[in-house]
C-alpha cells in the first residue's frame, strides 16, 4: 500500500484545511485509515480513524467536534477536514492504513505510512 498525504499548510487560529490521503496498491475498501500528528518534540499521536466495513469513526478527544474524518472509494482517498484550528494543533499529519483492521488509537495498529504534510496554526 502507498499513501501520499497532501493539503497541510500555514492558517491562521480559527481558520479551516482539508487533508487528503491517496491510497494505492491494495483494493482501498479494505483498508481501515486513521490520521496521525506528530508536534515538534512530542511523541506522534492518534487524531482520527474510520473503520474498512461500515464506516465507523473516531477521534481523539482534543479533535472531536472539530475535526472530520471521511472516505471516497471512487477516489481511493481518505480526507481530514479540520475546523476552528488552534495553535496546538500545529504538527506534521500522516495518513496510515491497515488491511481489514480495526480502529486502532495505536501506531502499531497500522502496517502503511505516508510521508506527513505540515499543519501549522498561527496565533
Amino acid at each position: 500500500v502507498q499513501l501520499q498525504a497532501s493539503g497541510g499548510g500555514l492558517v491562521q487560529a480559527g481558520g479551516s484545511l482539508r487533508l487528503s490521503c491517496a491510497a494505492s496498491g491494495r483494493t482501498f475498501s479494505t483498508l481501515t485509515m486513521g490520521w496521525f500528528r506528530q508536534a515538534p518534540g512530542k511523541e506522534r499521536e492518534f487524531v482520527a480513524a474510520i473503520s474498512w466495513n461500515v464506516g465507523t469513526t473516531y477521534y481523539a478527544d482534543s479533535v472531536k467536534d472539530r475535526f472530520t474524518i471521511s472516505r471516497d472509494s471512487a477516489k481511493k482517498t481518505v480526507y481530514l477536514q479540520m475546523n476552528s484550528l488552534k495553535p496546538e494543533d500545529t504538527a506534521i499529519y500522516y495518513c496510515a492504513a491497515a488491511p481489514y483492521g480495526a480502529i486502532s488509537t495505536a501506531i502499531l495498529g497500522y502496517g502503511y505510512w505516508g510521508q506527513g504534510t505540515q499543519v501549522t496554526v498561527s496565533s
